[in-house]
Order: structure tokens, then sequence, then C-alpha cells
């Protein structure tokens, strides 16, 4: 998987479609929860394989860490280590910007995964569009 910075419309839509496909069409999060007006001043990544686009997430930089956002990889392509891949080139657009911190809100699902790579449940269970959360964080 190629895993670049949006530069571009055409790449933030490509973002957008597998952000809607994952939390608006297979969790069933209100779009307008999903698309919000943080979009507008994140980073935004989005991975490919083969030219099509199959994971997405945001960054931002909140306080004293980047908070990573909207995390996902199309189900076809789930268990394939893309979302480890992801986190790792978040992590490193976090030091890149002189942060050492990383923080995210996982769904519970997904607190074991995110644990395996270093992160810390720092929260009660909280509800987010629905779904379960806890708030995780990494020292980088």
């Amino acid at each position: 998987m190629d895993i670049k910075i949006v530069e571009s419309n055409a790449e933030l839509e490509q973002a957008y479609h597998v952000r809607t496909t994952v939390f608006v069409e297979e969790q069933k999060v209100p779009p307008e929860m999903e698309l919000d007006q943080f979009d507008e001043t994140a980073i935004h990544l989005v991975g490919t394989k083969n030219g099509v686009p199959i994971a997405a997430a945001r960054l931002r930089f909140v306080d004293t860490y980047g908070k990573l956002e909207r995390i996902c990889v199309l189900d076809t392509e789930r268990g394939k280590s893309y979302g480890k891949l992801m986190i790792q080139r978040m992590e490193l657009e976090i030091k890149n910007n002189d942060y050492n911190k990383a923080k995210l809100n996982a769904q519970t699902h997904a607190e074991a995964f995110y644990e395996r790579l270093g992160y810390e449940t720092v929260s009660g269970e909280f509800m987010d569009a629905g779904i379960p959360h806890v708030t995780m964080v990494k020292e980088l």
C-alpha cells in the first residue's frame, strides 16, 4: 500500500470516499457527523493499492499532541496490516512536526489493535456517533 499526505482535491475525494464507505455506509454514522468542520484544517492521508484508495485517516495537532482521527480501511482489505501502516505513517508525521505524543479515540472493538501498537487507554468508555470508544495515548 502506498500512503501519501493529501495534496489535491482528487486525493481528498479519495480519502472521503473511503471514510464514507466505512463510517457512513458500513457503521451507519450520520454523514454530518463524519465530515465535520475539522476536515478543513486537518492533514489528510490516503492509502492506495494499485492506484485504488483503500485506507484513509486525518491528523490534527491539538495542544501538545497529534490527534489521530478517522482511521479506516475498507472491509475487503482488513487483516493485511494496512491499519498499522497508516498509524505508523501518522506517527512519523507527528514527530516530523516536533510533537512527541499521539492521542486517539478508539472504537472499543479496536482497542486491542492499538494496544499492540503501544497505545494506552486513559479513559473510560464513552459513546461517539452511537459507537463505544475509549481515549488512548502513546509517547513517541
